[in-house]
């Protein structure tokens, strides 16, 4: 049997194979779906077959073993070049991606050949077109993939640079006004208050920075648990926040047995960006709640704002690396204290506790993040 009608008759079993390794490769707090990532692949053994069947002159064998295929039709994007851009969205490694194809490649050859009789020039001839389509489309994804990292990387350093300007220029100010002379009092403690604000904003970044770096070195959040109070850590993270948000009013409401073992500093940097960057997209008219309640098995809390409604498509990729919204809300004359890192640490954090993290955002209930945190026992099993 020809391997490109092998590839069209046997594509779901193909698939099936292809998909069980990919998953032990997918990262767990990736927003990839089942079916993206198998109508994905479908499109690039699609085109595989398809490439397989087409007559090619020496010529053009020739410049595709040196990654020269010609372009699709209409200049369109290939399901390769698609499949890299999702995988560096989603939180793959290159490592993993090219161990996608590696697998694909693996699959579709030992499904194959045993149902070859005998080996002829055909199917020798099959199996170097496969092997060049393969190769082909691991080029396209690496490219697609390395360049979004890079274009990532870029826009991240400009929006730490631009992010950073602003408390840096205020700290500025506020020491050329400490330096004069017969300055009030009045005029002192607003003043501080400034130099505490933009202490607090600077303070978030670097705190997740350095987050990032560690998740990015391969090293793992380290959890200290010890016996806490979710509402001492709430409060202790509102204090955060309304320092560096001093013009959002702020509001906690607790509730039911908020005791057990966490990691309260870690846990006080996860409410602290979720209510910054609550205040960062909120309208004027309306506070930033929090809520903590204790159930059975877990702890809940949630940061309510109201403001623009986040659209799904958003809400999918939030609390992956380096994503930022536009900024929409009354408050845009504040300076913004994230860098696109914030939701992200704070999904880091949360499944290190066991936990989840998710987002909603509608018409009537707002925007709201939900952090909920099994109790000691439960996250241990």
């Amino acid at each position: 049997m020809k391997l490109s009608h092998f590839i069209k008759a046997h594509i779901e079993e193909i698939l099936t194979e292809w998909e069980s390794f990919a998953w032990t490769l997918h990262p767990p707090t990736s927003d990839l779906t089942v079916l993206a990532l198998r109508d994905r692949a479908r499109q690039i053994l699609e085109s595989i077959a398809l490439d397989i069947e087409t007559v090619e002159s020496p010529e053009q064998q020739y410049k595709k073993s040196q990654g020269k295929a010609p372009e699709l039709a209409g200049g369109g994007e290939s399901a390769a070049s698609m499949h890299g851009t999702e995988q560096q969205a989603g939180g793959f490694s290159l490592v993993q991606l090219v161990a996608e194809y590696r697998a694909l490649r693996a699959t579709v050859l030992r499904l194959w050949l045993p149902r070859i009789a005998l080996v002829t020039p055909e199917t020798s001839n099959d199996m170097m077109r496969f092997n060049e389509t393969i190769d082909q489309a691991l080029a396209e994804s690496a490219a697609t993939y390395t360049n979004r990292a890079a274009r990532t990387r870029d826009t991240f350093l400009a929006m730490l640079g631009h992010d950073l300007r602003s408390p840096l220029a205020a700290m500025t100010l506020a020491g050329d006004f400490l330096s004069m002379q017969n300055l009030g009092q009045e005029r002192m403690n607003k003043v501080g208050v400034q130099i505490k604000r933009s202490a607090a904003t600077m303070t978030t970044m670097v705190n997740d920075l350095l987050q990032y770096a560690r998740t990015q070195l391969g090293g793992e959040l380290p959890i200290e648990r010890h016996q806490a109070n979710m509402r001492e850590i709430c409060q202790s993270a509102l204090n955060d926040a309304s320092a560096a948000h001093p013009d959002c009013m702020f509001s906690l409401e607790a509730s039911g047995e908020l005791i057990d073992f966490f990691d309260s500093v870690r846990l006080n940097q996860v409410f602290a960006n979720l209510l910054n960057n609550a205040a960062q997209y909120r309208t004027k008219d309306h506070p930033v709640t929090m809520l903590a309640q204790g159930e059975l098995g877990a702890i809940v809390v949630q940061v309510k704002n109201r403001g623009p409604i986040i659209p799904p498509e958003s809400l999918e990729a939030i609390f992956n690396p380096l994503i930022q919204l536009p900024q929409q809300g009354d408050d845009t004359d504040q300076p913004s204290t994230s860098i696109g890192l914030g939701l992200f640490i704070a999904r880091e954090i949360t499944v290190a506790h066991g936990g989840t993290i998710w987002a909603e955002s509608n018409e009537i209930s707002g925007t709201v993040f939900t952090v909920r945190l099994p109790r000691m026992q439960q996250a241990l099993h």
